[in-house]
């Protein structure tokens, strides 16, 4: 069975850094590209960022430009995301997502920023 898990979530005081992860598991997503979507209380998930099966695109919601970096390494079948500079506006329970459209969702991990 196909699994995400993502990993790296928790509370962090505004202006600070976070690196989020998500592991791919049961098979390869080979040819995919895989991104990040969040869901804030009360709003409906957003798109984040994403990038192709050989890194070399990348795409990013203009909340996050600048701020954001998306990566992955296909030989661990993992996906990065790091967060700098973050705003109390970010907190959210962020989602990894395989596919575009998305084929695959992870459970989800919640990232906290405080003011």
């Amino acid at each position: 069975q196909v699994q995400l898990v993502e990993s790296g979530g928790g509370l962090v005081q505004a202006g600070g850094s976070l690196r989020l992860s998500c592991a791919a598991s049961g098979r390869t997503f080979s040819g995919y590209a895989m991104g990040w979507f969040r869901q804030a209380p009360g709003k409906e998930r957003e798109f984040v960022a994403r990038v192709t099966w050989s890194g070399a695109r990348t795409y990013y919601a203009d909340s996050v430009k600048g701020r954001f970096t998306i990566s992955r390494d296909n030989a661990k079948n993992t996906v990065y995301l790091q967060m700098n500079s973050l705003k109390p506006e970010d907190t959210a329970v962020y989602y990894c997502a395989v596919g575009d459209p998305v084929r695959v969702w992870g459970q989800g991990t919640q990232v906290t920023v405080s003011s």
